[in-house]
């Protein structure tokens, strides 16, 4: 036994009645207490009433007096009524005296007809002659000895068979009882069970005499609160039911999969329903428990879906989707656990983003068990002042957290994609820069309490801890542009909320080259393109500004820098000059063709840095030079020509040719040239530098130095 006791009056509460007595039965009662009415005068009623107010008795039961304004319609309708109903009673009293009348009349006329006549009435005397009632007293015939014994034998009989069937029923009850007590001990010690094990129980608020168990939320919202009370009825061996009424949802969970490209590619494990039907009550409830609370998780997500469609979070049916990344996609839905099209099976199937589904799923469940605490924590703090307007429900945040920490990964990954991927191109033409990447943090947004209000309870280590997921994320890159004293920080931002901007770019950077971009405001960009374009943007202006320090430029205004290879000439006379044109108009210039590279060109200037243009003088032709820097994220390209002349634009199939972990060059046989730089893949890269096939089998270096002094030279 429990030291609690557990007791239950099972006697029925008396109720008084809703109609009142009727006249008739206030007279009988009124006959009961008092008497006759012939008893009842005025002075006795009065001296009994003084009696009770000298005593105290009566203080509290006097009526106020009746003001005329009371008197309305239909008091005097039931004081007519009253007098009718009092009317009848006394006719119908009067006629049955009469009938007692002329009954002893009658019967006394066979005797006395004249006395008996003057109590008669009229219609008697018409219907029935004097004298035909009479009295006559019968004297009972004896019996006989035998009959007398018979008479004992039968009546001995009959008393034994009614004994034999009073110990019949007499046992059957006590059968009976005894089934209905043990039934009743199984009902209660299953009940006790189940209250033992935390389940609360309480009596049903419309059926008093019925227990029920609670296993819903009391902070859910009050169309789930209300359906988590369920009836323990007992059943005619003494089992436990559990009914839960008329309109009984069938068992349902929810379902999180991960879609990729059009194909599931993870799946959240759903529990289906045993086999066999339950005998513990415990379990139903339990089942009853877990369905109610997956069916107001989706509820809640829906609602909040809703107000994030700004967010690309779409709602349908019995489906709930949204894009985690660029290939992936989360959908979320509830199914039946009782379909037989549900296969168990093939969701326990692994996959090869199982993991990120299960910890969605899991996620959203604790969300939801967070918002209850909250609701909870809020109900005990003191309210805000009251308004004429309802106050909104809002919604729980389920959806936003998850959302949020899904786009803000995608954004970062792509981010840190972007920058690799812009590194391998710059690495292959011989530079390089660096970054560094922090993890992703929750910004704080809580408010400090006011001084009129008293300060909240600290909350507990798993309320900390969910609270830090549920606010914006914010994410750091800080690195460097080509140049050493260049730099930038750029700061990612991720706010998922009904009146939330989604993902931001606030962009910090700092290149001395360019004295407008060294501010302390920073950039701000909503979209990867524009990003993407402003940071190509600044490494190609600190690629220009890097460019005349790497081509070796003195001060002198024709500088003639010579770098020692194998046999190219650099003595060529004026006859040899005339010749440069057809030189250049062969398709492709091997580096290691050239023994002397011999720069006639000024320093190279730049012109239109924002556009990626140098430009440098040739005294020796009399003509500018001009080179243009064309970066992008997987290729980097060098164009020289001559101002006014072509610049190898249209030879976009040439680039193009050049494959991923390669660089050539590309020519229009007009004297202009292009070079390109694609990034390597894979360990190739980083082992060993990337080498240019020559048609003499030779090998050359594929660096932005050594492309940048061939373009300089005489014959290029």
């Amino acid at each position: 036994m429990v030291e609690e006791s557990f007791t239950l009056p099972l006697r029925p509460p008396t109720r008084r009645p809703s109609n009142p007595d009727s006249l008739a039965t206030r007279i009988a009662q009124i006959n009961a207490q008092r008497g006759s009415f012939r008893n009842v005068t005025e002075e006795g009623l009065q001296t009994e009433i003084d009696t009770l107010q000298a005593a105290g008795l009566t203080g509290d039961e006097e009526e106020e007096p009746e003001s005329c304004d009371t008197k309305s319609p239909d008091r005097l309708e039931q004081l007519y009524k009253s007098r009718m109903e009092i009317i009848q009673f006394a006719a119908q009293a009067h006629a049955e005296a009469t009938y007692a009348l002329d009954f002893v009349s009658l019967l006394l006329s066979k005797h006395t007809p004249r006395q008996a006549e003057i109590s008669m009435s009229p219609i008697l005397k018409q219907k029935a002659p004097l004298g035909s009632l009479d009295v006559d007293v019968i004297k009972q015939p004896e019996q006989s000895e035998s009959s007398k014994k018979d008479i004992d034998t039968v009546s001995r009989g009959w008393k034994l068979e009614n004994f034999d069937c009073a110990a019949n029923k007499i046992l059957k009850s006590a059968t009976r009882l005894e089934e209905e007590v043990a039934a009743e001990t199984k009902y209660w010690a299953e009940v006790l069970s189940i209250k033992e094990k935390g389940w609360k129980i309480s009596r049903l608020p419309r059926e008093r005499q019925t227990l029920g168990v609670h296993f819903g939320l009391l902070e859910a919202t009050p169309i789930f609160r209300d359906r988590g009370l369920a009836a323990l009825r007992r059943a005619n061996g003494g089992d436990l039911l559990l009914d839960q009424g008329l309109h009984v949802n069938r068992p349902r969970a929810m379902r999180v999969r991960v879609q990729e490209n059009g194909h599931t590619v993870g799946s959240s494990p759903v529990k289906g329903l045993p086999s066999q039907p339950e005998n513990l009550v415990e379990s139903r409830i339990r089942h009853a428990r877990d369905s109610l609370y997956e069916e107001e998780l989706f509820h809640e997500l829906n609602r909040e879906a809703r107000a994030l469609l700004q967010h690309g979070i779409e709602t349908k049916h019995n489906l709930v989707q949204f894009k985690a990344s660029d290939t992936q996609q989360i959908l979320i839905d509830l199914v039946d656990l009782n379909n037989p099209d549900l296969d168990v099976y093939e969701m326990s199937k692994s996959r090869a983003e199982d993991n990120l589904a299960e910890s969605l799923a899991t996620s959203l469940r604790i969300l939801l068990s967070y918002a209850h605490r909250q609701n909870l924590r809020r109900r005990t703090q003191i309210p805000p002042p009251l308004k004429a307007g309802k106050r909104p429900t809002p919604e729980f945040p389920l959806l936003g957290p998850i959302v949020c920490f899904l786009q803000h990964r995608s954004e970062f990954q792509w981010m840190r994609s972007f920058l690799d991927d812009l590194r391998g191109t710059l690495k292959s033409a011989g530079l390089s820069f660096w970054y560094t990447a922090s993890p992703a943090s929750s910004i704080n947004q809580s408010n400090p309490p006011s001084r009129s209000t008293p300060p909240p309870q600290p909350p507990s280590p798993i309320e900390s801890l969910v609270s830090t997921f549920i606010g914006p994320m914010e994410s750091f890159i800080s690195g460097t542009f080509l140049s050493e004293t260049s730099g930038f920080r750029l700061r990612i931002s991720t706010h998922v909320a009904p009146n939330g901007y989604g993902t931001e770019f606030e962009l910090f950077t700092n290149l001395p080259c360019m004295p407008g971009t060294n501010t302390t405001a920073p950039q701000r960009f909503g979209l990867r393109s524009e990003l993407q374009d402003y940071m190509l943007y600044l490494f190609t202006i600190d690629l220009v500004y890097l460019i005349p320090p790497l081509s070796g430029n003195v001060n002198s205004p024709v500088a003639q820098t010579t770098h020692t290879h194998s046999h190219f000439r650099a003595d060529t006379d004026d006859d040899e000059e005339d010749d440069i044109e057809d030189t250049a108009s062969q398709p492709l210039f091997h580096l290691s063709s050239l023994s002397t590279i011999t720069t006639y060109l000024a320093a190279w200037e730049p012109t239109f840095a924002k556009y990626g243009e140098l430009t440098a003088y040739c005294p020796s032709r009399r003509r500018t030079k001009k080179l243009r820097v064309d970066l992008r994220r997987d290729r980097l390209v060098l164009r020289s020509g001559w101002v006014g002349g072509s610049e190898c634009e249209g030879d976009e199939e040439g680039v193009d040719r050049v494959g991923r972990g390669g660089a050539g060059m590309v020519t229009d046989g007009k004297g202009a040239i292009a070079y390109v730089w694609r990034p390597g893949t894979g360990e190739e890269e980083e082992e060993e530098e990337s080498k240019v096939k020559i048609d003499d089998g030779s090998e050359g270096e594929k660096s932005l130095q050594s492309v940048v002094l061939l373009m300089g030279a005489k014959d290029v």
